[in-house]
């Protein structure tokens, strides 16, 4: 069952009312976007957006007892305004993202997101199109060195180069096509857990996921496109789940807190101004104790709001 993570704290930092207008960028199991159609009943509206065509489908169903009130679209983040433009979403008082990937996705194992059960090794948060984790490792079964920049730059892995030559030799023999296999050539190159919790094959996993899902520059083009769609005093909350992320929403919002820019492209320079933005909070929120042991997926989250400004004449 999925659980929306700091439910109460994003709903009450988004500050919902009445006839307001709302965005849930991921909107996942539909948790947060029902609770802000709640929370702002009975006359707000939400669009709610997700790169997942199953999660679009499933919360048609689950949140249509709010009618005309909840729009749904298959969206990703680089589309949010265009797709919330289309839809009469601009000037909103409201935005979440919850960046973590949802308990159905990882819950289900042809998705190939967790080596937790044995399935196909695809990754894509977009099943309609892309590269699967099983084409990227074909890709570059011959570059250990390139597969060692993705493992390095998007999981943070400290054994990079052993797990990458790893898997190349593996690739050599027959192609890497399933979540156990490379979860086992992974736990083989570091030589097992060594008394840690978290699984060895944790960080490939989630730098392949980021690879093949574009999810770094998918993220900054979200965090851009939903700050511009703010009306002034709008809010935008944004939930992540590891370090990558984090500093990319953190660099986003310290940049519009800066407000002013400078850009320097082939002899030309531009200076500009950003949508402005103020933080809510000094510092981020994080699950209580009790929703930890409620819900173990929640323990890395941080939750981050900002609220759209004047900008100075």
């Amino acid at each position: 069952m999925h659980k929306s993570v700091l439910l109460k704290e994003t709903i009450e930092g988004l500050a919902p009312r009445p006839g307001g207008k709302y965005i849930d960028g991921t909107v996942g199991g539909g948790g947060h976007a029902e609770a802000l159609l709640d929370a702002s009943s009975p006359d707000s509206r939400l669009l709610g957006l997700d790169r997942d065509p199953e999660a679009v489908g499933r919360c048609k169903a689950r949140l249509a007892r709010f009618g005309e009130r909840f729009t749904c679209m298959h969206s990703d983040f680089a589309s949010m305004r265009a797709v919330a433009v289309e839809h009469g979403f601009e000037n909103v008082d409201g935005i979440v993202m919850d960046l973590g990937v949802s308990s159905f996705q990882l819950d289900e194992a042809g998705r190939g997101f967790s080596f937790m059960a044995d399935g196909p090794l695809d990754m894509r948060m977009d099943t309609t199109g892309g590269m699967t984790a099983a084409e990227l490792l074909d890709l570059l079964a011959g570059d250990w060195r390139s597969l060692a920049k993705v493992l390095h730059e998007f999981g943070e892995e400290p054994h990079a180069v052993t797990i990458s030559k790893a898997i190349v030799a593996e690739q050599a023999k027959a192609p890497i096509t399933t979540t156990s296999r490379l979860a086992a050539v992974v736990e083989k190159a570091v030589g097992g857990r060594r008394g840690s919790p978290r699984h060895p094959a944790t960080r490939s996993f989630q730098a392949l996921r980021i690879a093949v899902n574009c999810e770094n520059d998918q993220l900054h083009d979200g965090l851009e496109a939903a700050i511009g769609l703010l009306s002034i005093e709008g809010r935008l909350a944004v939930i992540s789940f590891h370090s990558l992320e984090d500093r990319i929403v953190k660099q986003t919002f310290a940049a519009h807190e800066g407000r002013m820019v400078s850009l320097q492209q082939g002899g030309a320079k531009w200076e500009g101004m950003l949508p402005a933005v103020a933080r809510v909070a000094k510092r981020p929120a994080v699950p209580s104790g009790k929703e930890i042991s409620e819900n173990p997926r929640a323990r890395s989250a941080k939750l981050r709001i900002v609220r759209r400004v004047q900008n100075p004449r």
